[in-house]
């Protein structure tokens, strides 16, 4: 028997992984401008992303599973550096290259893509790669 695919309407939230809450907040909120929208101290730090959330979790906190009478959501974490791409207005990235070599981060890439979509990549406080792209850079 076939069946038709549910329909998806796209990404709501994503999941990153610091082991300093603080120094994730002081980045995302002080630097990147992203409005935080959610705090567990010591566990987790959710910021608004457009329509979708950046989660920021403490990967040892996740991994453990959830007290009786909490929400039953899965263990997850994961070890070592994630990736989120922030989309970015084309015109804009060479505003966001020198608003954060002003900041002090370094840029560890800057190029464009074969179908001519930029991104520029940063490292966060925790070494994720983060991404800053033209959204050109996914359409046909």
């Amino acid at each position: 028997m076939s069946m038709t695919i549910p329909q998806i309407t796209g990404t709501l939230e994503s999941a990153l992984y610091a082991d300093d809450l603080g120094v994730a907040r002081a980045f995302y909120t002080g630097i990147i401008g992203l409005p935080e929208c959610g705090y567990v101290a010591g566990r987790h730090i959710f910021f608004r992303v457009g329509a979708s959330v950046l989660l920021v979790f403490r990967a040892e906190q996740t991994a453990q599973p959830a007290p009786a009478g909490r929400l039953p959501v899965p263990t997850h974490g994961t070890t070592g550096p994630g990736h989120f791409c922030i989309a970015t207005p084309p015109q804009a990235l060479g505003e966001w290259c020198t608003y954060l070599k002003a900041q002090g981060v370094s840029i560890e890439a800057d190029f464009c893509w074969p179908n001519g979509a930029r991104s520029i990549y940063i490292r966060d406080p925790a070494g994720n790669s983060v991404e800053f792209a033209d959204p050109a850079l996914w359409q046909d």
